[in-house]
């Protein structure tokens, strides 16, 4: 460990350290770096981390040293490799010629004179030792060296190598093996000196190869299928060829002529040619594969040449050559006949052709233009030759026929829409080959039609309907004895496509309309009541088609279903009835035809009731659940009936047995019990008898575990168990493999979760070599053709749906058996349990089984993962009654036996299975079973020495400790990993790999209860690292053979991260811990294997996570960006996912360090390979967050990638504008002949306007106005020119791009971008003119850019989205001029006329029925948001005017459809509703619903608005009528006593809608607070008498709506509060009673108010629940509102109840006095409403008067108390109380009428209080100035009340003045006190201005000595205050003179004086002021 540590620091010196110190000290480190490599004692043994170490730091010497000294390294390590003698010296040698290979391999191009002796050494070494590792080490060097050295091999060298590569190529070594391949592809790469590839070498190398495949395993099979594509690829590389005679001729007459010129015209005769052609290239390896004795491994292995081969031909070869590919594959692989022998050869081989056509070079090698080409070609040389037309054509195979028609469905789901050319030349031809002859080619075209309609939902409707004709034109003529013979092949081939196509119907609900659903159930039935009347064969067709087709109409859901639901139970119930006797009699006298009938009847039936339960959950209550259990039951006692029959069939001797057409009775049995099972599993058991239960678990048991279940040949199984030939279940090839299951069991394990990522792949191999790999142990293969119901199955996981494709019968039965099982088991009781797994565990141990081996091997294994299943089921959904039933000792020593027995089988699954069983088993049982279970396992390991034993028992312990969990079994720990360790350091690749394993999920599961052994954990580590016997090549020659499955490095870095997991940021702190791991990590990272790097990388990331300060972010970003543009995939998404984690912690960092470039890299991996995922993830998160530094440069990237074209876009275009010869040209083939670069794939070009829609969003909500208003910017210096408003033109353009493009998405993506310009740029101003806006010079784009949408290809949805655009256009308020709106505002008239029939909409054809209802929609809410915003925008009136006849009834028409679809569908059912239309049928229901709740709330708010506007044709439409009648406007005027014909329609809606609202929790969301406001605004007019009559007091809907209003109070914000008071104040005013002169408690008036009141209550920080949220705005309108609706109840009434209510409403007035939270203040703002009430006129009855009195003595009085309760208090809500309270008072005094008493004590404190607030000079003084100005000029009225407060006031007043005098002279006088004395100076002057000419002497007598203490000492300039004061004694001397006079005349002399020169200096202005100053008396001197 020293070492190793020592030499990673050294490395990270080496690259710091200064040259000149690193020359001075190179020898010591050289000779110090070879010791630890070469020399014995005391250093240890150099292991492979030691050695790569050393290397790294002699690479780096001799970068940065003197290389002169490589020389004598390279000397002394060769020295120690020559040395042949020596006999242990292995290691070092080893470790010696891995240097040697490293040094050559960067400095080798130096040193070639090493090169001979290297080669002679190797060749040696690889010869003559026996050590494996060795060996492989010699011939890397070789590789290495070769790789820079080539030129110095001698010819005899190179043949030698040549020769014994050949023959190390089936060396009995795996790793000799892959290096001998790698040798030779390094011997010919690069430029050749000559020595060319021959055709021998080709042939032979080839020959060897493939040879040496046979024995492989997956790693050495790579290599050597690398070194076939690579031998194979060269000899397409263009060479030049001598030609022969004729250009000598030339050559003697350019002599003569010039000699020099003569080498240019050689060169030019000479022709380049490769070696062989493509096809004589891909023969090569057809004719190995169709050699009759290859085996399959052998034949697999070929596919992975295959795929090494088109990898290294790269991209633009294969796609240029891509139909010489494919008739290669076709014609000379799945057509020869050595390939069509079984049933499973041919799924084998179309499986393989599949996985190179489709996932290699359909997913990742064709451009977007290559996939259109493809199909074309696909299309014209096989799909459209298949009915042979002319004499002499032939037309391809089925198998042919079946591999295209799958790659094709592919490649339309790559396109996702296919552009014209590609629909012309499929739509036809797809629809033939339904009638093809062979069953599976029907079921693959009915797929391939299926998802060509599917990505071009235009053609669904037409291709539907031809297809149903053609089916009903079959039906016809099967009956006629003249029908062709195919007629009931061709009947169902038309079945299948028309089953799949409805199937869509559901996907694309807007294109198709609902009549042909209903067309098709009613055919579907109608040939089922006729099929009884025919014969057998006619009948069985009938019955197919029929049940195909009800379980195709199932897909679509509950909506439809249901109407029609009693109809099928019947029809079920008849088709599968009870077995009668004659079912269960052998000699019932049936034909072997009828009992086929009578399978294939119920089969059918039960393929529908499957679909039905798959889509229609919701419709099965317990009745239903009921009546279809009972029909499943019949179904399995007619099956368990029919075998005990035992019914053969007569042998057929003719035919080999695989290609009988159809099944055999055998094959239909099992798919009818495989229904039978599926139906049970979905259906559920709740309803179903125990009896039942207990049958179902026995039949499946003995199915899929017992000598009987077994349905191949007894006597073949018997010879091969007794002759031993049986090998093991996976080998075997014909398809049934004596029945093992075909589930696979994944790993449980978190590290599996992991690499999930990777399609669960712990090895992170690429996914198309792992499908190849898997196939070896697949003895079973699945195909769509084994149930035709898949077509209506999609199995929809990510953007792609893929075909669900089943096993065949004999295999999906079991299947479905085990998945019963184990959903089944874990509801049974204990007893039944028990005997349950008795019974299984005794039909396992069967003796019968003795003679049948292969039965036994797949016995076994289908119980092991029955019982992981099943305890998977039973921990994870039923833990509790689990616990008591498995964990109960007496099942778990039934299973432990069983378990411990398959832990230590040889098969990996077994082991799997079993360990995972084991693990919750455990989970499940007491703390003994954990106990014994550990003891077993641990004497296991002590006495198997097997390593297969070994490696289950360890997969135990990890699944044991991850199960039960790490509380739980944290007294295992110690034990778990000490075993772990131990196991993991064994030399046997099984063992030390699954113990590694192992050992990953437990520290995973143990999390920081591992800590303590970290440190423990890491020396074992870099132990297994350096250690001989784990690595990949190394060990005793059978270990190195098995290596390469078990590789111990991959597992080892998931440990590492692990580990770093379970430090987390505490990997901070301890210092040695942290140097280990990143020393660890760094040689891991630095590592060849991909499998190693992708888990070294995820061991980074988490190192990023905890310690980045660690990590040197720069390197580590190129390395990842190096990796990006790896041909690896594994390693392409790791990188990715580690920039996606970088990203996001900093973006700006990245682009700091990436740069533009890495994003534009980015983009480019989208558009090469768009199947790598997280790329988007990256770019998106990076854009969030540095868009809003730089949008310009991110709008440039989108730019690039809009600019170009999309190949649909170019074939499309091509197709328009060329002539018919031209129509053939191949685009594929550019001039270029490569790809043309300028296309971008069209999901790349969605994604760049999905970012523009981001960059849009994003800028516009970070609030930087900037980017929104150049003006602005320029004010404030902003540099405009990387603003987003600098790009608004480009955004335009690209929106135009997008629009006209041929692909809908990216057509309605373009939609949204511009309606994001339009709404983000509406307000922003025009830099270049004055008021103008800038979007109005860009007019003419928008609408060019909007006008395609209208065009004859729209779809619905695209259609819809521009209506919307036009809308928020002409709403904006850019254009207000109506006649200028021009083109866009046409648009929208169109689509509302057209909206009255709507039936298609600009150029587009007819539209389906939901089509044209989905349009409706969208334009009602779209003039909807006009109508609202017209009462923002005025200009908009002049839009919406004439139209608002027509919108009232349509709108109203829609809310009412939306009403009607929200109803549940029973009512539907009903006669009476027959008057709504008939498309709001079942389907409707679903399509619509969801654009309905969109748009009706914008919908109610345009009703809302009109009616409250009481626009007459607003009620004409709610009455439902068209016209506005002299009716309607009586009505408005009158009081109707019957509500309006809509109104309960409309109300209904809103009442949902709030009864909902409060009770949903996102209360707050703002859609949701909209639709609320819509609501309650629209009730503001619906309750009114007009429209409502007096419907709305009936009780029921009365009591409804008033508890509604009263859950809205008590939960919604302030917002929605103002809008509720708002209803209640008019529901109390219009509806309230006005003749009952007491109220009732019920009436509306009474919870109007008891409503307000809670508000009131719930509005301050007093309330005892929770207060209202909401603005502090909001919150004061909704107080102001609530006060206003008691006022006006109030003023409804003349009673004494009038009283009450002022009472009540002062009350909580007096409540929000005293509120004391000092956040808001809410009083202040709502005074108004205190006056309001106040100000009501008294009632009329007696005791009025004197109840008023006391009412505002009360109120006075609490003002009065909350002032004296703050007295002593300071802080911001005392002043606030403070200030209110006294406000309050005075409001009170002064809004009294003069007749209301008050009492003098009150008064007298009222202004004792004011005049306090006065004197204590802080910001109440200012408060109390005013009241006291407020209370003086009111007493001007003359009230004496407010007299007397006068008097009071005044000497506070005047003391204030005197206070404020010092202040004023040093000017330190505060705002508010100055403003308070200006206040003071205006009560002097109300009160001066009040009072006689004699009363205004006396007055002034007071007033001047107060003014002049203010200007005694203000000689210099004047303050404001002194200035106002002179200005107010001017006043007083102009206003009345003689009293000013007399007045002053009385004051002393000091004070008039002064008051005489403040005056004059006042009226005289500042000159007079300076001559003063200057001018004293003073005696002048003549001057002469």
């Amino acid at each position: 460990m020293y070492i190793y540590q020592w030499l990673s620091s050294t490395e990270k010196k080496l690259a710091s350290i200064p040259v000149d110190q690193l020359k001075a000290q190179q020898a010591d480190l050289e000779a110090s770096l070879l010791n630890i490599v070469l020399a014995a004692a005391p250093y240890p043994t150099p292991g492979r981390a030691t050695r790569n170490a050393v290397a790294r730091c002699l690479i780096r010497i001799y970068s940065r040293g003197e290389t002169r000294r490589l020389f004598d390294t390279l000397q002394s390590l060769m020295k120690v490799a020559t040395d042949f003698k020596s006999v242990d010296r292995d290691i070092y040698k080893t470790a010696a010629l891995s240097c040697v290979g490293d040094l050559m391999a960067v400095h080798g191009a130096q040193y070639m004179s090493f090169m001979a002796e290297i080669t002679v050494v190797t060749l040696k070494t690889s010869k003559s030792s026996s050590t494996a590792l060795l060996r492989y080490h010699a011939l890397l060097a070789l590789k290495k060296s070769l790789d820079t050295a080539k030129r110095a091999v001698t010819d005899s060298a190179f043949r030698d190598i040549l020769k014994q590569m050949k023959s190390l190529l089936n060396d009995k070594c795996s790793p000799v093996n892959r290096a001998a391949a790698e040798v030779l592809i390094s011997l010919f790469s690069g430029s050749d000196d000559g020595r060319i590839l021959t055709l021998g070498d080709v042939d032979s190398i080839l020959g060897l190869a493939v040879k040496s495949m046979e024995g492989a395993d997956q790693v050495t099979r790579q290599s050597l299928s690398r070194l076939v594509g690579h031998i194979l690829a060269s000899t397409q590389i263009e060479r030049a060829v001598s030609v022969p005679e004729i250009p000598h001729k030339n050559k003697k007459d350019m002599d003569a002529n010039d000699e020099r010129a003569s080498s240019p015209i050689q060169a030019a005769a000479e022709v380049t040619k490769s070696m062989l052609t493509p096809t004589e290239m891909l023969t090569h390896l057809s004719s190995h594969f169709n050699k009759p004795n290859t085996t399959r491994k052998l034949r697999i292995g070929l596919f992975d040449c295959y795929v090494a081969l088109f990898n290294n031909l790269g991209a633009a070869f294969v796609e240029n050559n891509y139909a010489l590919i494919v008739s290669h594959f076709l014609t000379e692989i799945v057509s020869n006949p050595r390939n069509n022998t079984t049933r499973y050869e041919v799924l084998l081989i179309r499986t393989l052709v599949g996985i190179v056509l489709r996932d290699l070079i359909g997913v990742r090698m064709l451009s977007e233009q290559g996939q259109i080409g493809a199909i074309r070609e696909l299309s014209t040389s096989y799909i459209k030759r298949w009915p042979a037309m002319m004499p002499g054509q032939t037309s391809p195979t089925s198998s042919v026929l079946v591999v295209v028609l799958r790659e094709v469905a592919g490649l339309l789901q790559q396109l996702g829409n296919a552009p014209p050319p590609v629909q012309d030349a499929l739509a036809e031809p797809l629809i033939t080959l339904l009638a093809h002859s062979s069953h599976t080619t029907r079921v693959t075209a009915s797929w391939a039609l299926r998802c060509f309609c599917y990505s071009t939902p235009l053609r669904l409707p037409k291709t539907i309907i031809t297809v149903i004709e053609m089916l009903q034109r079959d039906l016809t003529s099967i009956l006629s004895p003249a029908a062709p013979s195919d007629i009931d092949s061709r009947t169902l081939g038309h079945a299948y496509g028309l089953a799949a196509l409805v199937s869509i119907i559901r996907e694309r609900p807007l294109y198709v309309s609902y009549d042909i659903s209903a067309k098709v159930l009613d055919m579907s039935i109608q040939l089922l009541k006729r099929a009884g009347e025919h014969d057998v064969k006619i009948a069985s067709v009938e019955v197919e088609v029929s049940w195909i087709l009800i379980a195709s109409l199932m897909s679509l859901g509950p909506n439809f279903v249901r109407p029609h639901l009693p109809q099928l139970l019947v029809l079920w119930r008849n088709a599968l009835p009870k077995p009668t006797t004659k079912d269960s009699a052998n000699n019932a006298g049936r034909t072997l035809s009828e009992w086929m009938f009578l399978l294939q009847v119920r089969e059918s039936a039960l393929g529908a009731i499957h679909c039905f339960l798959q889509h229609n959950t919701t419709l099965v209550n317990l009745d239903v659940g009921r009546r279809i259990a009972s029909v499943l039951g019949n179904s399995l006692s007619f099956a368990n009936n029919f075998i005990t029959l035992n019914i053969e069939e007569p042998l057929e001797p003719l035919l080999p047995s695989t290609f009988k057409k159809g099944f055999s009775v055998k094959g239909r049995e099992a798919l009818l019990r495989r229904r039978v099972y599926q139906c049970f599993s979905i259906l559920g058991f709740s309803g179903i008898t125990d009896s039942t239960q207990s049958t179902l678990l026995q039949s499946v048991v003995s199915l899929f575990a017992s000598p009987e279940g077994y349905s191949g040949s007894t006597v073949q199984a018997a010879i091969a168990s007794s002759s031993g030939s049986f090998t093991s279940v996976w080998q075997s090839v014909d398809g049934y493999a004596y029945g093992v299951t075909f589930t696979e069991v994944a790993d449980d394990s978190v590290v599996a979760n992991d690499a999930a990522v990777n399609g669960g792949d712990k090895l992170n191999r690429d996914t198309v070599e792992l499908a190849i790999d898997k196939l070896l142990r697949k003895p079973v293969l699945a195909g769509c053709e084994h149930d035709p119901l898949s077509l209506c199955q999609i199995d929809v996981s990510k953007t792609e749906y893929r075909m669900v494709e089943s096993p065949p019968p004999a295999t999906s039965v079991v299947d479905s058996a085990i998945n019963l099982f184990a959903d089944l088991l874990p509801l049974q009781d204990l007893s039944s349990i028990i005997r349950t797994i008795t019974h299984l565990l005794d039909s396992v141990r069967s003796s019968k089984l003795e003679k049948n081996v292969g039965r036994k091997a797949a016995v076994i294994i289908n119980a092991a993962i029955a019982l992981v299943l099943t305890l998977r089921s039973a921990t994870t959904s039923h833990y509790r009654e689990s616990r008591d039933t498995f964990g109960s000792s007496q099942v778990t020593n039934l299973l432990s036996l069983f378990l411990k027995e398959t832990l230590v089988d040889g098969d990996h699954v077994l082991r799997s299975a079993s360990s995972e069983s084991i693990g919750r088993l455990a989970s499940l049982a007491g703390t003994n079973f954990l106990t014994s279970q550990m003891k077993s396992l641990y004497e296991e390991v002590v006495n198997n020495r097997d390593p297969y034993a070994r490696s289950g028992c360890a997969l135990a312990f990890g699944a044991v400790y991850d199960h039960v969990g790490g509380l739980a079994a944290g007294a295992v720990l110690k034990t778990t990993v000490g075993v772990l360790m131990s196991l993991s350091n064994d030399p046997h690749p099984v063992v030390h790999f699954f113990a590694l394993n192992a050992l990953a999920r437990v520290i995973n599961a143990a999390s920081l209860a591992y800590s303590p052994y970290v440190s423990k954990t890491l020396g074992m580590l870099l132990q297994v690292y350096s250690s001989e016997s784990h690595e990949p090549e190394g060990g005793t020659l059978s270990n190195a053979n098995l290596s390469g499955d078990y590789p111990a490095y991959p597992v080892v870095c998931q440990i590492i991260d692990a580990v770093i997991t379970v430090l987390g940021p505490d990997i901070q702190d301890s210092v040695k811990t942290r140097a280990l791991l990143l020393d660890l990590v760094h040689g891991f990272f630095l590592e060849d294997d991909q499998g190693v790097l992708v888990e070294a990388i995820k061991c980074q990331q988490h190192f990023l996570m905890f310690a980045p300060e660690y990590v040197n972010i720069p390197t580590l970003v190129n390395s990842f960006r190096g990796h990006l543009s790896s041909s690896r995939r594994p390693l392409k998404v790791a990188s990715i996912n580690a920039f996606y984690q970088l990203v996001q912690k900093d973006a700006l960092v990245m682009s700091k360090l990436g740069g533009d470039r890495l994003v534009e890299d980015l983009f480019g991996m989208l558009d090469d390979d768009s199947s790598v995922d997280g790329v988007r993830n990256v770019i998106t998160s990076w854009l969030e967050q540095t868009v809003v530094y730089n949008p310009s440069a991110w709008i440039d990237l989108c730019q690039r990638i809009m600019s170009r074209t999309t190949a649909s876009q170019q074939v499309t275009d091509a197709a328009n504008s060329r002539d018919d010869e031209g129509e053939s040209l191949n685009l594929g083939n550019q001039e270029d002949g490569g790809r043309s670069r300028q296309t971008s794939r069209w999901r790349t070009q969605l994604f760049a306007l999905q970012c523009l829609h981001h960059i849009c969003t994003v800028v516009s909500k970070s609030g930087r106005r900037e980017h929104l208003d150049i003006i602005f910017a320029k004010s404030r210096d902003i540099t405009t020119s990387g603003l987003l408003v600098t790009r608004v033109p480009d955004l335009i353009k690209m929106a135009f791009t997008a629009s006209t493009a041929y692909v809908t998405e990216i057509r309605l993506e373009g939609l949204i971008v511009l309606r994001d310009v339009i709404q983000i740029f509406a307000k922003s101003p025009d830099p270049a003119f004055e008021d103008a806006l800038l979007l109005e010079q860009h007019q003419a784009p928008i609408t060019a850019a909007l006008t395609p949408a209208f065009s004859t290809d729209s779809t619905p949805e695209i259609l819809a989205s521009a209506v919307h655009a036009c809308a928020t256009f002409v709403g904006c308020g850019v254009v207000k001029d109506v006649s200028r709106m021009g083109r866009i505002l046409k648009l929208l008239t169109v689509a509302l006329e057209q909206s009255k029939g709507m039936v298609s909409l600009g150029e587009t054809g007819e539209l389906s029925p939901n089509g044209s209802a989905m349009l409706r929609i969208s334009a009602l809410s779209a003039w909807a948001q006009l109508e609202v915003a017209s009462y923002q925008q005025a200009y908009l009136l002049d839009v919406v005017k004439p139209y608002r006849p027509i919108l009232a009834t349509m709108w109203i028409a829609a809310l009412r459809d939306y009403a009607s679809i929200r109803v549940d569908s029973e009512f539907l059912q009903d006669t009476s509703s027959a008057a709504l239309d008939s498309t709001y049928s079942s389907l409707g229901k679903e399509v619509l619903l969801p654009y309905y709740i969109d748009a009706w709330s914008i919908i109610l708010q345009a009703v809302a608005s009109s009616m409250q506007a009481k626009y007459p044709y607003i009620i004409a439409a709610m009455d439902g009528r068209e016209q506005v009648t002299p009716a309607t406007s009586d009505n408005l005027k009158g009081r109707r006593e019957e509500p309006t014909t809509f109104f309960y329609t409309v109300f209904g809606l809103v009442y949902e809608e709030l009864a909902e609202a409060s009770t949903d929790s996102l209360a707050n969301s703002a859609k949701h607070q909209a639709s609320v406001i819509a609501s309650l605004q629209a009730l503001k007019s619906l309750i009114r008498p007009e429209y409502a009559g007096k419907a709305i007091l009936d009780p029921n809907i009365f009591d409804e709506f008033i508890s509604v209003c009263y859950r809205l109070a008590m939960t919604e914000s302030a917002l929605v509060q103002i809008h509720l008071i708002e209803v209640l104040t008019v529901f109390a005013a219009s509806q309230g009673s006005r003749t009952s002169e007491n109220m009732s408690t019920s009436s509306p008036q009474s919870h109007c108010l008891r409503i307000c009141a809670h508000i009131l209550r719930h509005s301050t920080s007093h309330s005892s629940g929770p207060i209202i949220q909401g603005d502090v705005a909001d919150r004061v309108k909704m107080i102001l509102a609530a006060f206003s609706a008691f006022a006006t109840v109030a003023a409804g009434t003349s009673t004494a109840f009038r009283e009450d209510v002022r009472s009540v409403g002062i009350l909580l007035y007096s409540e929000i006095l005293k509120d004391e939270s000092n956040e808001i203040d809410l009083a202040g703002p709502t005074f108004p409403s205190l006056k309001v009430l106040l100000d009501l006129p008294l009632a009329s009855n007696s005791d009025a008067q004197q109840r008023y009195q006391r009412l505002i003595h009360g109120l006075l009085s609490a003002c009065l108390l909350n002032i004296d309760e703050m007295r002593g208090r300071q802080g911001a809500a005392c002043t606030k109380k403070v200030k209110n309270n006294l406000l309050a008072a005075v409001l009170v005094l002064t809004a009294i009428s003069p007749t209301i008493k008050v009492g003098q004590a009150v008064v007298e404190h009222c202004c004792f209080l004011i005049s306090q607030k006065l004197l204590e000079t802080h910001e109440v003084s200012l408060t109390a100035a005013h009241c006291a100005r407020t209370l003086i000029a009111a007493s001007a009225s003359g009230n004496v009340l407010l007299r007397c407060c006068v008097k009071l006031l005044m000497p506070a007043l005047i003391e204030y003045i005197a206070k404020m005098v010092p202040l004023v002279n040093d000017g330190s006088i505060s705002e508010n006190h100055a403003t308070a004395i200006s206040e003071v100076w205006k009560a002097f002057a109300i009160f001066f201005g009040s009072l006689t000419e004699g009363a205004r002497t006396r007055l002034l007598g007071v007033f001047l000595p107060t003014i002049s203490l203010l200007l005694a000492n203000s000689q210099n300039s004047p303050s404001p205050v002194v200035a106002q004061s002179i200005k107010q004694l001017l006043s007083y001397a102009t206003i009345s003179p003689a009293a000013f006079k007399e007045a002053a005349s009385k004051l002393d002399a000091p004070t008039r004086e002064l008051l005489e020169t403040s005056v004059r200096r006042a009226v005289g202005g500042p000159q007079i002021t300076l001559a003063q100053n200057t001018v004293k008396p003073q005696i002048s001197l003549r001057s002469f």
